[in-house]
């Protein structure tokens, strides 16, 4: 929105000052301090002529020009610090099991998990996701971009039984961790989702942790399901070694709050900056109050006064 103000407002009097001085300044006054003004000023003009209507537009735009008007646009520019996040899906053969969601028994967890998932990706609009499946292995299901319609696509193509039947989770933490190695974000995320116990990984549990420790990447851990059908402790000391928290949920609805709280938690940054752009006008008012002087002094030359 533009707002219009001057810059040197108490210029603005000086109208009041001519006009007083207009009709209570003696003619000898004048001469003192501006030899000229008598021919400006034109004394012996009525207040109707062409002359007074000269004079008084000349003044008037020429104080108007000395105030220095001024219109101002007021922007906002907002920057935002996105963040980089990798989603680490389980597609073992347990995700099979129903009675994960109260809603719809028949719903199977890994449903379940592409549904949260893909509810969460939606939300993180300024944000690079990847995503990463694994059951015997681990494999890039898609690299960090910001296309989100290309992600959800992604997200409901993926089968369980493609990546085969057991659970390599150190070996898709692997896969994440060098997802996002090469990423210049400055805040990294990894997002692991499983309902297993790690039983096929080629990389030991102690060579993840001194992955985990050397990079600067945050890490979350959702177990899904009930207590025993994955591993608590392993999953809390993976997330205590990347710096983030352990979740644990026992039905669709706890796990949507858990992806809930995780998006609470990486609030993208913003940055907002006020800009105001001045655009000056007093060339107008000079303008008019050098023609209309002009044509005044013509004018009144033009009559011999």
């Amino acid at each position: 929105m533009s707002q219009f103000s001057f810059e040197y407002p108490l210029f603005l009097l000086a109208i009041i000052l001519f006009a007083v001085c207009d009709k209570w300044c003696r003619q000898r006054s004048r001469a003192i301090f501006f030899p000229h003004v008598k021919r400006l000023i034109a004394q012996n003009a009525s207040s109707g002529t062409l002359l007074e209507w000269l004079k008084w537009i000349g003044i008037v735009s020429a104080v108007v020009a000395f105030a220095s008007p001024v219109l101002t646009k007021n922007y906002t520019s907002s920057k935002k610090e996105g963040r980089d996040i990798v989603l680490i899906l389980d597609a073992s053969d347990s995700m099979r099991q129903g009675g994960f969601d109260a809603n719809d028994p028949w719903k199977n967890k890994f449903n379940v998990a592409k549904e949260v998932i893909g509810s969460f990706a939606d939300k993180r609009t300024s944000d690079r996701i990847g995503m990463i499946t694994f059951a015997d292995i681990a494999f890039i299901s898609s690299p960090l971009t910001f296309e989100k319609d290309f992600l959800q696509n992604i997200i409901q193509m993926q089968q369980l039984g493609m990546a085969g039947r057991r659970t390599a989770i150190n070996d898709a933490l692997v896969q994440a961790y060098g997802m996002l190695s090469q990423s210049k974000a400055k805040s990294k995320i990894a997002i692991l989702l499983t309902d297993g116990i790690e039983n096929m990984s080629k990389v030991s549990f102690d060579e993840l942790l001194k992955m985990i420790k050397e990079q600067n990447i945050k890490l979350y851990t959702i177990g899904m399901g009930n207590a025993g059908e994955y591993d608590a402790h392993y999953l809390k000391a993976l997330a205590d070694t990347g710096g983030g928290q352990a979740y644990g949920a026992n039905d669709a609805a706890a796990l949507l709050k858990i992806y809930e709280a995780i998006d609470k938690l990486e609030v993208t940054e913003m940055e907002d900056r006020k800009i105001a752009e001045h655009t000056y006008l007093y060339v107008y008012p000079l303008f008019l109050a050098i023609m209309s002087l002009l044509l005044f002094v013509y004018f009144r030359s033009s009559k011999g006064a």
